[in-house]
Formats: structure tokens, sequence, C-alpha cells
């Protein structure tokens, strides 16, 4: 197994890519990076997943679906806020392509797999409705839930500060603390680092 990130979008957005086994997953494609379609080729990609659906984080599903034909998949409250696309854009002053519908809607307790890796899903609201997380063997990609040193932002239509910290206590800080914490901005830490010395998990016990 392989992970590589591509740093995307004036929002500096991390997009994800998890390859084996000669197939790809692409996670949270914030643009049509030719950096990212360059990493792509060789593989078979079988699966597009939105962590979330905020404009930094979708911009790229429309090309990667044309390109790729991999199945998208995300929470159903995520779907429904994904026509909101283009307007999120014009919030910003960015121009972004609308994405496609899913192909199929996850929750909690589903698994996803590419190659031989299989990652467990775990609904994590709080920064936007219908926000997942995907844990794997060590690690786990949080989206814009658990940064390091930080959190995600909760003074956004369908934020919600308690319900934010919830997901965090609940959904990942049950998890070992070596767990690899691979995030939406910024670099990677680690759960027990967090549960360590981020000021809002320390705020909050």
């Amino acid at each position: 197994m392989e992970i590589l990130s591509f740093v995307m979008t004036p929002f500096s957005e991390n997009c994800y890519v998890i390859l084996d086994g000669g197939e790809a997953m692409v996670i949270d494609p914030g643009e049509p990076d030719p950096e990212l379609f360059k990493a792509l080729e060789g593989h078979r990609v079988t699966m597009l997943v939105n962590t979330h659906a905020h404009i930094d984080h979708v911009g790229g599903n429309a090309e990667i679906k044309k390109r790729t034909g991999a199945e998208f998949v995300c929470h159903a409250d995520a779907a429904q806020m994904l026509p909101s696309v283009p307007a999120q854009g014009r919030m910003f002053g960015v121009s972004v392509t609308p994405s496609p519908a899913p192909d199929r809607l996850i929750a909690e307790g589903d698994t996803l797999k590419v190659g031989e890796v299989e990652l467990r899903i775990v609904d994590v609201p709080g920064h936007a409705p219908g926000h997942i997380a995907l844990v794997g063997e060590g690690f786990v990609i949080s989206g814009d839930v658990l940064f390091a040193g930080s959190i995600g932002r909760t003074d956004i239509p369908g934020g919600d500060f308690d319900q934010l910290m919830d997901s965090i206590r609940t959904r990942l800080l049950t998890l070992p603390d070596d767990t690899v914490v691979l995030s939406g901005h910024g670099p990677a830490t680690t759960i027990g680092a967090e549960r360590s010395s981020n000021p809002f998990i320390l705020s909050t016990q």
C-alpha cells in the first residue's frame, strides 16, 4: 500500500490517493490537478470518495469521474450539498465545475476497499453535514474534523462545535495513540499527539 498526498486549490486542501495492487482510490480531489492525474497513470481508479461536500474537497469530482469512470461515493447528507457547490464557489470568488451525483451512498459501519486495503467509515459530523472519516490499519483520513493542533471550522453553515467535539471524542480519540491522522489541511499528526496537546481537546475535557 502507498498513500500519496497532493496540496490543491487556493485553500491548500489535501487530496489523498491510496494505491494497492494496481488499484487506486481518490479521496477529496479539490481540483483536476495535473500532478494527480500523472500519479494515477498505470492504476485502475476504482473509487472516488468525498469526506464532505465543501468546494475545496470536491472541485475535481467531475473530471475524475469523466476520465476514470470510478465509482463515486459519499454520505447522504453530503450528497444533498453537492448541488450547491457552484454557489459555494461564487461566495469565495472561485469557479468550480458542478459535481456529479454519487453512484452510491455510504454511512457509519460501511467498509470500502482498494486492492487489499480496507477502510472503515465512521460518521464525524460537526464541520459539515454528512462528514465521514476513513479508518485504515494505523491511519485515519479525517477530512476537516481534526488537524495538527486544531479542529475544523464550525462558524459556517452546517457547522456545530459541540457536535464536532463529540465526533472527535467518540470516533477519533478512541483510536490508538499511534494512529496517523491525515487531515484535510496541513501536516499529518497522530491521535496521541492531539490527545495530549491539541488546545481544543484539552479545553473541553
